[in-house]
């Protein structure tokens, strides 16, 4: 079965795209990549999806004309994926852009995610599986995250703990361990307050290759107010992104302090803070490897300060290692989780999102394809074929 995975993230720079076959053997579920490609959003499409988003205010209008106008880029970047198919997929899950997720005294209470499946099922032809934290939702879970499916599928836990980590906009960990249950859970930013001093204060989307980071200092005053965050000390499950860590957030830290910071002190921070708060949870669990994706990954500060925070302690190293590119990894995960959906599988890990009960995840467009037979039982294995 061919599946076209895509994922725009809480950083909303763009679509990234992953085409795979998947083949049934036993227990093991084998995905063959067949290729990724890139979508950038436009400056324009960027700025209406930032000004959409928390603590900004929006009318019913602007969320119809981004839904569209998200769903015409989605079905591009759907079309992309069927020709590194080969001309040809079964189904494409296309999950949207997260606008908004509700999160009351840390329960999840609903989630949006724009970008017109419709328009996706058009262009491509084929069924498109959308909405995918909902179910979970309605289950009592956090909807989010959901790659830990594909982490714990991927991951060997045989060898002692070993982690997942992806550096999107927001920091996740998927913790596999021998005989524990699997747990996942955002930790805190990654990319998002980076992105969002760096456009505030260069003018530019992001902090290249860390470089301002790199030759900034640390700012021990700065830290100690982000530190003070409560979220870190919450117990998963739990889910956060830009309804927290937005650039609105970052402005009230820096006004409390009470004097300037220096923009490059403020990027080598936020690095910082990253670092510390990824690194304090890979110790909680006494994990002896990480295996990280995501765009933080092309950061070499951060990558090269988390390796120095778990040196003796833990191996860093990339999901490029295991098969997987680590910029298409979260595509890849969703590829898979229409697969499990459309073999009427659950997707969600209730002890990682804390939902009451497993789900399907998703919604068909069209009306929803004729399942196919439900396998006796889930694989226990993902291995990525050349």
């Amino acid at each position: 079965m061919k599946i076209v995975g895509l994922m725009s993230g809480t950083s909303y720079d763009g679509v990234d795209v992953a085409a795979a076959e998947f083949t049934r053997d036993g227990e093991t579920l084998r995905l063959r990549p067949l290729g990724t490609a890139s979508l950038d959003y436009d400056d324009g499409l960027r700025a209406e999806i930032g000004a959409l988003l928390p603590p900004g205010g929006t009318t019913i209008e602007a969320v119809c004309r981004l839904d569209n106008r998200l769903g015409d880029v989605f079905a591009e970047a759907a079309a992309i994926g069927v020709e590194l198919a080969g001309g040809r997929a079964d189904a494409v899950v296309s999950p949207g852009q997260t606008v908004f997720h509700w999160v009351e005294a840390g329960r999840a209470r609903g989630t949006l995610q724009l970008g017109a499946p419709a328009r996706v099922a058009a262009r491509v032809g084929v069924p498109v599986l959308s909405d995918l934290r909902s179910a979970d939702v309605a289950a009592g879970g956090q909807g989010a995250p959901l790659v830990p499916a594909f982490d714990a599928l991927l991951l060997d836990p045989s060898a002692g703990p070993r982690a997942a980590l992806n550096l999107g906009g927001i920091a996740n960990l998927t913790v596999v361990a021998p005989g524990a249950p699997v747990l996942g859970y955002d930790v805190g930013p990654a990319n998002a307050l980076l992105d969002a001093a760096a456009r505030r204060l260069l003018g530019r989307p992001c902090d290249l290759d860390g470089a301002r980071a790199a030759a900034g200092r640390v700012h021990p005053g700065l830290l100690e107010l982000l530190l003070a965050e409560p979220y870190y000390a919450a117990a998963p499950p739990k889910s956060t992104g830009k309804e927290l860590f937005h650039a609105g957030y970052l402005d009230d830290r820096l006004a409390a302090l009470g004097a300037p910071v220096a923009a490059d002190d403020v990027l080598a921070t936020l690095t910082e803070l990253t670092a510390r708060t990824v690194a304090a949870e890979c110790d909680r669990h006494r994990v002896t490897e990480v295996v990280a994706a995501g765009g933080g990954v092309r950061n070499p500060t951060l990558r090269g300060r988390l390796a120095a925070l778990g040196a003796g302690r833990w191996r860093l190293r990339t999901t490029d290692e295991l098969g997987v590119p680590a910029q298409a990894k979260e595509a890849y995960a969703f590829a898979l989780l229409g697969w499990l959906s459309w073999h009427g599988l659950p997707g969600a890990i209730p002890s990682v999102t804390g939902a009451r009960r497993v789900a399907v995840l998703g919604s068909w467009t069209p009306a929803g394809p004729a399942y196919a037979a439900v396998p006796p039982e889930p694989p226990r294995r993902l291995v990525i074929t050349g």
